[in-house]
């Protein structure tokens, strides 16, 4: 019993969402498990409706629903969950991403069998109510991951010890990108799990959607944080965005 999984959730107006993404940790296979739920000060009914669902369950004792003063951002919030987590593995889901039911079981098995430290899956995108499969690499080191950064922060499940003293930087975007960093940077591998286990909604606001100023984000993270001389920068930019293309198109 001491495999357990700490799943961290950021929200913030994520009341469209959140009640398909907490009935697919709810559905999980495996059990073990407790659910950290930080809301970022939302101003919808996000908290009211979280509360009302996590209200009926068997399993809220499992449940830890934390509440944000003022709005911090998303880095603060899982940081936050970051902070109360004391399980041997921590997963982390966005507020508008689904699991599959034996997304835990079959990843958690695969980590156990294996003795990894740092796993992830592929991964399907939703766009449109069309949905299409993302094949990722068997595995990353730190060098394959910056020029193709295909590691879905919803797909991931890390062993809580490899990640001490990682916390997620305060950026506006791409502060997943610098957190797999660190973790690759200190030598750990990243191998895939077999299965496609995480469904990842494209919305025409996410964040996501706004290519060009992901991407400078990228090239500052490459130059001020990974300490990126301009020819590594300018190359790591290129193949991510090429690989960017294959996965989400032009649109």
């Amino acid at each position: 019993m001491n495999n357990k999984v700490d799943i961290i959730i950021p929200v913030y107006n994520s009341q469209k969402f959140i009640n398909k993404t907490l009935k697919s940790v709810f559905r999980q296979t495996y059990k073990n498990w407790r659910l950290i739920i930080i809301d970022d000060a939302s101003t919808d009914n996000t908290v009211k409706l979280v509360e009302k669902i996590v209200k009926k369950l068997k399993e809220r004792r499992k449940i830890i629903i934390l509440k944000n003063n003022i709005n911090r951002g998303q880095a603060f919030s899982r940081n936050r969950g970051l902070k109360y987590s004391k399980s041997k593995f921590v997963a982390f889901l966005d507020s508008d991403d689904l699991w599959n039911k034996n997304k835990l079981k079959n990843q958690i098995n695969f980590m156990l069998s294996n003795s990894y430290d740092f796993t992830y899956t592929n991964y399907k995108i939703i766009r449109n109510n069309v949905i299409k499969k993302i094949i990722v690499p068997d595995f990353y080191n730190y060098k394959r991951f910056i020029h193709n950064s295909s590691i879905h922060t919803s797909s991931m499940i890390l062993k809580k010890k490899i990640i001490k003293n990682i916390f997620f930087k305060n950026l506006s975007f791409c502060e997943d990108y610098f957190f797999k960093c660190q973790i690759l940077r200190k030598g750990y591998i990243a191998y895939k799990c077999p299965g496609s286990y995480s469904y990842y909604l494209l919305r025409k606001d996410s964040l996501q959607s706004n290519r060009l100023a992901v991407f400078f984000s990228l090239w500052t993270i490459n130059r001020n944080l990974n300490k990126m001389n301009f020819i590594q920068s300018i190359t790591s930019i290129f193949f991510i965005i090429i690989n960017s293309l294959k996965k989400y198109g032009f649109r």
